[in-house]
């Protein structure tokens, strides 16, 4: 018979993990415009949005207007030179502390180490982080993004995939756009996880004069042939959905059924071994239904995770995705030069926080990216993260490396 603490294992995992997790980064919110950089944030954060005319791709195509979010903690000095620039990661925002309204449940992703009197201390840096091109979360209300789903104004109608692909470079070029806007010329560092160690990366290796600090977290200087099989596995669902139609979807039936099972994937992989096997055990999803006796009972970890992917599919946008996974393939530090090239051209310390348990970026490579920056002239030394969500620890367990990170930043 189902053993019913089993089942209640399971149902408290999804009324508090899930929420207090995916909850930090998928918080449907409020859109607060404005026009100026923010002042001394006290923990309410103004949600602004940034514009330019047109943006010409670096593989030459031109995007007209482009719109991005952001947001800024603390206050920019006199000499414009307190700033630290953060980069998100695949499926998150600008959003990396602080909360839009005080009846928000749950703040900005690493908020645990943004604030006053915190390791990325507001009462003496600035620090500004801004949403991507095509950034996942396309139909967020908190989000500002231009891709696929924002309307081409030749048109009328929605790019589709008419959207020039853009590139990890691209995201990096934007966000020195918004950031010369406000007439920062340096950076004291540049800090981001995963996609944003991607983003991270390229910032010091093509502006080496620009950052002063590195700290890429969970990522390698390049996608690997692991990498871009996982980003491939990711993208499958979406491409089978009849519903996706080459991408031309956003007069119809948007291809619902192929996102949902991509962000499974992507909510999975992000995780470890480790953490499911201890949350869950073989428990049901429902008591009633036992899968080794009908063919659509489930078990507990997998209606969890179509929970979880259901409720992020109602922010995203499928060809969002997509775009998305491209730019993380064709990801190579310095822009289309070797590995070592690119990685050699960074100056700036580099402290990299990774985690060995990692199943998106394999410890190894993380290592391999440290050894040559290191061997390009620059300072390196790499910190492990500990905890069993493998990836996601570089998000929700970022607090443990925050002396370190304090004491990096006045280095």
């Amino acid at each position: 018979m189902h053993d019913s603490i089993e089942h209640s294992t399971a149902f408290a995992f999804r009324h508090s993990t899930v929420a207090s997790v995916f909850g930090v980064i998928f918080l449907s919110m409020t859109l607060l415009l404005a026009g100026t950089p923010a002042a001394a944030w006290d923990g309410l954060v103004e949600k602004q949005v940034f514009e330019m005319e047109e943006y010409t791709t670096v593989s030459g195509e031109t995007i007209a207007p482009v719109h991005i979010g952001w947001e800024a903690y603390g206050t920019l000095n006199e000499a414009k030179d307190n700033v630290i620039l953060l980069t998100h990661f695949f499926s998150g925002t600008s959003h990396a502390a602080g909360r839009y309204a005080e009846d928000d449940e749950a703040p900005g992703y690493w908020d645990a180490i943004i604030g006053p009197g915190k390791p990325l201390d507001t009462d003496e840096y600035y620090i500004i982080a801004s949403d991507t091109l095509v950034n996942l979360n396309a139909h967020a209300p908190n989000v500002t993004t231009t891709g696929p789903a924002t309307t081409n104004p030749e048109t009328g109608k929605p790019w589709g995939t008419d959207f020039p692909l853009v590139t990890i470079r691209d995201f990096v070029e934007v966000q020195k756009a918004l950031l010369e806007s406000q007439g920062i010329e340096r950076l004291h560092a540049v800090m981001g996880a995963s996609m944003g160690a991607l983003q991270a990366y390229e910032w010091a290796s093509a502006y080496p004069e620009r950052v002063e600090r590195l700290i890429p977290v969970i990522g390698g200087g390049v996608a690997d042939p692991w990498l871009l099989a996982t980003l491939s596995a990711w993208s499958a669902p979406i491409r089978l959905d009849a519903n996706w139609n080459q991408g031309d979807y956003y007069d119809g039936k948007p291809p619902l059924d192929g996102l949902r099972e991509s962000l499974k994937l992507v909510t999975l992989n992000a995780n470890h071994w480790q953490w499911a096997n201890e949350t869950f055990d073989r428990s049901w999803a429902d008591e009633d239904a036992d899968p080794a006796r009908e063919l659509d009972a489930r078990y507990a970890i997998e209606q969890t995770l179509d929970d979880i992917a259901a409720s992020r599919a109602e922010l995203a946008d499928a060809n969002h995705l997509l775009y998305l996974v491209k730019a993380n393939q064709a990801f190579l530090t310095g822009h289309g030069k070797s590995l070592e090239e690119g990685l050699a051209r960074i100056d700036a310390p580099t402290l990299i926080l990774y985690s060995e348990n990692d199943l998106v970026f394999a410890a190894e490579g993380v290592r391999e990216t440290a050894e040559l920056i290191e061997d390009g002239g620059a300072s390196v030394e790499l910190v492990t993260l500990d905890g069993k969500r493998g990836h996601l620890d570089g998000v929700l367990g970022i607090d443990q490396a925050g002396e370190r990170i304090r004491t990096f930043l006045t280095e």
